[in-house]
């Protein structure tokens, strides 16, 4: 039995410790997961090793429970534990599109490729890892960094990562703030007073244009 696997972040907030493969929950940015424990047991729609891909926007959560299945935005099965050479994970973001590219044994895998992805400027890189109520080791030999030297547009300085496509997990749905009855009935009384006011006043001006009008005849 081993568990639960490891994250590659990509994120606004510094690392903090956490419940998602050691880091926190409800994060803004890319999270890469090398989840290696199968959660909920029953469930054949996958094989552990499992590589996935999570995008999250502060509000989103990473359900554990479910091997994060609900905000998933990609992923494949791979075995990398007790591989007989290193294996390398290859994350490429360039111009709105990532992908993973996975090199077990030396055999490469690519592992998913995902488009109008959309990443803010300025965000931290790092790794966490965690076992919950197993063992197991969870080793990095070493990171290696490139910058691709691509045109950027200008309306690409983002505040939040979004993903093209209106993809359903990502949307925040804002519940529309209802007017309760008492707040209605003022609504429309006060609507109702300010109409007949303005009604008075244009009576008013009317009047007094009109009786200057016929002074100015005589």
């Amino acid at each position: 039995m081993n568990g639960d696997g490891l994250a590659i972040w990509l994120t606004k907030e510094r690392m903090q410790e956490g419940p998602v493969f050691g880091s926190r929950n409800e994060f803004t940015g890319l999270g890469v997961f090398v989840d290696t424990y199968p959660n909920t047991g029953n469930k054949n729609d996958r094989v552990f090793p499992h590589v996935s891909v999570m995008l999250g926007n502060g509000t989103l959560s990473y359900d554990h429970d479910n091997d994060g299945r609900p905000t998933e935005l990609g992923g494949c099965s791979t075995k990398v534990r007790n591989a007989r050479e290193d294996t390398f994970l290859l994350i490429k973001y360039t111009q709105n599109r990532l992908k993973v590219i996975i090199d077990v044994n030396g055999q490469q895998k690519n592992c998913l490729d995902i488009s109008g992805l959309h990443l803010p400027k300025g965000y931290y890189l790092g790794a966490s890892a965690a076992t919950g109520e197993l063992s197991d080791n969870h080793d990095i030999i070493s990171m290696k960094l490139y910058e691709l030297t691509v045109k950027r547009d200008p309306e690409e300085d983002l505040l939040i990562p979004w993903v093209d496509h209106s993809l359903g997990p990502f949307q925040v749905e804002i519940e529309e703030e209802r007017m309760s009855g008492v707040q209605l009935f003022f609504t429309l009384l006060f609507t109702v007073l300010g109409l007949g006011i303005l009604a008075v006043a244009g009576l008013i001006v009317f009047g007094r244009w009109k009786q200057k009008k016929r002074k100015h005849f005589y």
